[in-house]
């Protein structure tokens, strides 16, 4: 039988940042690598373990499932040894707290108030966007924190506690007021339209039959600033729209009597809270500055 060693700490660190990254060519560059030397480091993680960690496809590369648990073993121990080596690091700075969430909400409701959660924490912050799953997944693998999630996370090992109630409104600008909304045409965040159908379902008791696509913007501030060009309709935060409701920029299309609500979440690995104080303190920040 070959004798395999363990992998060495460059080896990992090159493992856990092709992980965070999805892709050989962007870690190379961080890490000042080649792509071929971050390969042969992922080649011999992969012979050091005995399973595959990534799969290869031609849009970069997907942690595996024990790529992902081992991840999760191994990251913040990686990042610990590192910070410990750098010098006068450990000395001078607290360890970061590392926050995710969609970019939405935390570019309105936290980064203005930003010191706020860094006082509380007494360390600095990190903020990443995302989507809720792979956010999650983030957490699960350590390399995040806490996550405010859109969805219940129904894993094992991660704790989510119900904070807050975003309320959703259906908001066109007022050149539309007159407009039955089945005419008006949809400003999308995707083409199936899943917040739109959402609130069709609990306002109208239906799914929507025959709306026509105007566009397609994957970000909501971009969908809020096409709506208050005219483009058409769309279904937003309230808390995004706000201002605009209150100046005349937009206008709603329907004030139904209970407004449609999705519950957001702060997640955390289990225990976390517990044992780190910044964590701790950073979720009950993040609570207050949102709610």
């Amino acid at each position: 039988m070959a004798d395999v060693s363990a992998p060495s700490l460059d080896h990992l660190r090159t493992f856990v940042t092709v992980h965070r990254t999805g892709s050989v060519t962007r870690a190379a560059q961080l890490l000042g690598l080649s792509q071929a030397t971050v390969s042969a480091h992922v080649q011999a993680v992969e012979a050091a373990v005995g399973f595959p960690v990534f799969d290869r496809g031609r849009t970069g590369v997907t942690t595996t499932p024990k790529g992902v648990e081992l991840a999760r073993r191994v990251a913040a121990h990686v990042d610990a040894i590192e910070d410990a080596l750098l010098p006068g690091l450990a000395e001078s700075a607290a360890p970061a707290v590392h926050v995710g969430g969609a970019a939405e909400i935390l570019s309105v409701k936290v980064i203005p108030r930003l010191g706020e959660l860094i006082d509380a924490a007494s360390a600095p912050i990190r903020l990443a966007f995302g989507l809720a799953q792979e956010l999650l997944d983030a957490l699960a693998a350590g390399t995040l924190d806490l996550v405010v999630s859109a969805v219940s996370p129904q894993r094992d090992g991660i704790t989510a506690i119900p904070f807050y109630d975003e309320e959703f409104v259906l908001v066109a600008a007022p050149a539309w007021a007159a407009a039955d909304p089945e005419d008006v045409p949809v400003v999308a965040y995707a083409e199936n339209l899943p917040i739109v159908r959402r609130y069709w379902r609990s306002v109208f008791g239906r799914a929507p039959s025959a709306l026509r696509i105007a566009a397609v913007i994957p970000d909501l501030r971009g969908i809020r600033d096409a709506v208050r060009a005219g483009i058409g309709m769309s279904v937003l935060p309230e808390y995004l729209v706000a201002d605009d409701l209150r100046s005349g920029a937009l206008i709603a299309l329907e004030e139904p009597e209970i407004p449609p609500l999705n519950t957001l979440y702060l997640a955390t690995r289990s225990g976390d809270a517990e044992r780190f104080p910044a964590i701790a303190a950073t979720a009950e920040a993040l609570r207050r500055i949102i709610s």
